[in-house]
């Protein structure tokens, strides 16, 4: 009996707990629990986005104690495959069945291929267990920004994701930090210290696991059929693999080499026959391809290719400067980005709170893209061996608030254009888009900085040498060979400050270039943007919309489908109120819109108890039957009144085609 009452007990705690998590009858959630949900969020996206920072600041020590230096990219391209991958496949069955249990098990993953990763013994075993770890870190950041778009309108949305940028840039300048520190550690408690990037991991994982199970407690989704994309998903891998391996290792084999062509080669059929593959199964594909006619989710998809590309290409490019020709460590370098980061966070918050105020995004996207490439310009211009920080600071910060400016408000313009059961796989899309611009501008500008680095050090050396005679002698000593041997720039730190002088021209003078072509590429970034439509913002979130009518979709306001669907509205004689937000309303109760609320009065007086156009709490007239023009149950705030009725005494009513039991008793017709 007592253990009977003791499991009825904890389970009514544990009902009484998901309720209070739940949102309201009317799928709203409460600010409070918007917060709770969203620090759980973070701190899964917060893994993800520091684990990647940390990784590769730590690298060479790791591959080093595994002695597997010629295989330390691999770790680095497993993660990215795999991650890359699995965006779109968590968006689209998150979208299917629901987000809390993929990204419980996102967590889940993440955490264990941590601890697999710290236990590695070779790198071998690291680069499968990155692999593992990818496989979780997919959907810890599409599936965060899905979840957000579950349970917050469109209108407020832009403020609470601005945290996410918050995390995105705080993790920057964390990772290296962190990163440095404890892959400098010798032994930390007995193990190696760099084994330690991989355990934080553990009991950060575990606290968002289990914040995320109590507060995470969306509705129940609609059970429809579905059959499961089993084509897309291994076709997608037949084209993404190679392309992400080649784009990793292209440099070092050479773009041209025979195992790069036939990456090539094999990533061109896998295109082809994924696009064959999502044709024939239409809605059920893991990316259907008639979301590519919805104008938002096009333009957005293309701009975050090409900004993915720019941005993060020149993101990578300022360490290296930092730590190549300033001679900062990675932590001191991690330290020196904070003015990024104080962008990122100062454009995502402006952002975030001007879009919630007018419900106007298209700006910050076009603006965002201008003070990118006005930075990169400007830092092509003044990066050299000697450049002052402090006159880089500026050009970082500005950086960083074209950065903030861009990320969310084209997220949330996608997630606003599109059917509320298509957030996840929108939302998972234009980051999957974002995620291979920034790994093929990546590859090409370490391809640009690698082949011209030496020539541009050998002109600096050739000139040094002909104005100062201490390089002229050390160079044909063979003291100081020209372009150096670049799989290590350490040594330029211990030169003497003349004899160091010259590479440090030769990388600042390439870094000026790459610069240049990342600020050509992000300015593509601002033509197609141009094409962004401006819709008006929703205010219901995707759960409330999904539930009330909403779930077919929002085609955009310029489309020809909602034209047709006014035009439609307003020339039929029925009491169907015409598609103010393309949603196909004609099997329900002619319900207005939340947001009109001027009510028309009826030329006559019904009598008590009888409301003509707003019904009664019983949802009746006095006759015994609903109007059509009733609004719903409990309604207050609709509108009196039917597009048919008399606004004023005397006016024609257009009722004459309108059969008797369909009106309510008591509304005038004309003789």
């Amino acid at each position: 009996m007592t253990q009977t009452t003791d499991r009825g007990t904890g389970a009514q705690r544990s009902a009484a707990r998901a309720s209070a998590a739940a949102p309201d009858a009317s799928g709203a959630f409460t600010h409070r629990q918007i917060m709770t949900i969203l620090a759980g969020l973070l701190l899964g996206m917060f893994l993800a986005a520091l684990d990647q920072t940390v990784v590769s600041t730590a690298i060479r020590t790791i591959s080093d104690d595994l002695q597997g230096y010629d295989l330390q990219a691999w770790a680095t391209t497993a993660f990215l495959i795999t991650s890359t991958i699995t965006t779109p496949l968590y968006g689209k069955l998150s979208d299917m069945y629901g987000r809390r249990p993929f990204y419980l098990f996102a967590i889940a993953v993440f955490v264990l291929g941590s601890a697999l990763c710290g236990l590695s013994q070779s790198m071998y075993m690291l680069a499968a267990f990155r692999a593992l770890q990818g496989i979780g870190a997919g959907g810890l950041m599409s599936l965060a920004l899905a979840i957000i778009a579950d349970i917050v309108p469109p209108r407020e949305r832009a403020k609470y994701q601005g945290y996410f940028m918050a995390v995105f840039g705080t993790s920057s300048v964390l990772g290296p930090v962190i990163g440095g520190f404890l892959s400098g550690q010798d032994s930390i408690l007995g193990t190696a210290g760099w084994r330690w990037i991989f355990y934080v991991n553990v009991p950060l994982g575990i606290i968002a696991f289990a914040v995320v199970m109590k507060v995470l407690h969306l509705p129940v989704r609609e059970k429809r059929q579905h059959r499961i994309d089993y084509p897309g998903a291994l076709t997608l891998i037949t084209f993404l693999v190679p392309l992400l391996i080649v784009a990793e290792q292209g440099r070092i084999w050479g773009w041209a080499d025979t195992r790069s062509l036939v990456c090539y080669v094999i990533a061109a059929v896998g295109f082809i026959a994924f696009v064959l593959a999502e044709r024939a199964l239409k809605d059920d594909a893991l990316l259907p391809l008639r979301m590519f006619k919805n104008r938002t989710f096009a333009v957005s998809s293309a701009s975050s290719i090409v900004l993915g590309a720019g941005m993060f290409g020149g993101i990578l490019l300022l360490p290296q400067y930092l730590q190549i020709v300033k001679g900062a460590s990675p932590t001191q370098a991690g330290l020196e980005m904070i003015p990024l980061v104080l962008g990122i966070m100062a454009g995502s918050v402006i952002a975030g709170q001007t879009v919630a105020k007018i419900g106007k995004y298209k700006a910050f996207p076009l603006v965002g893209t201008v003070f990118i490439v006005a930075a990169l310009v400007a830092l092509s211009q003044v990066v050299g061996p000697d450049t002052n920080y402090w006159a880089m600071a500026p050009l970082m910060l500005l950086l960083g608030l074209g950065l903030g400016f861009n990320f969310q408000p084209v997220i949330l313009a996608v997630q606003n254009a599109v059917s509320p059961r298509e957030i996840g796989v929108a939302t998972s899309s234009v980051t999957f888009f974002r995620q291979m611009g920034g790994t093929l501008g990546t590859a090409v500008f370490l391809s640009v900085l690698f082949t011209k680095l030496p020539g541009n050090i050998t002109s600096s050396v050739t000139e040094a040498a002909a104005s100062d005679p201490r390089v002229a002698e050390a160079a044909q000593s063979g003291q100081l060979p020209a372009g150096g041997d670049l799989s290590d720039t350490s040594f330029i730190q211990e030169l003497p400050s003349y004899l160091a002088l010259p590479f440090k021209q030769g990388f600042a003078d390439t870094l000026d270039l790459v610069f240049l072509i990342a600020a050509a590429v992000v300015a593509i970034g601002f033509f197609v943007l141009i094409f962004l439509p401006q819709l008006e913002l929703r205010t219901q979130s995707g759960i409330q919309a999904a539930s009330g009518g909403g779930a077919q979709g929002t085609p955009e306001a310029d489309s020809p489908a909602l034209a047709a669907a006014h035009a439609a509205g307003a020339a039929a004689p029925t009491s169907v109120e015409p598609p103010v937000d393309g949603a196909d309303r004609t099997g329900d109760s002619a319900v207005p819109s939340p947001d009109r609320t001027a009510a028309v009065q009826p030329a006559t007086a019904p009598a008590a108890g009888t409301a003509i156009g707003t019904g009664t709490r019983s949802g009746s007239s006095a006759a015994g039957h609903p109007g059509r023009h009733q609004a719903a149950d409990g309604d207050v705030d609709a509108p009196e009144g039917g597009r048919h009725e008399a606004t004023a005494p005397g006016q024609p009513t257009g009722l004459d085609s309108v059969p008797a039991d369909h009106l309510p008793d008591g509304t005038p017709r004309r003789s």
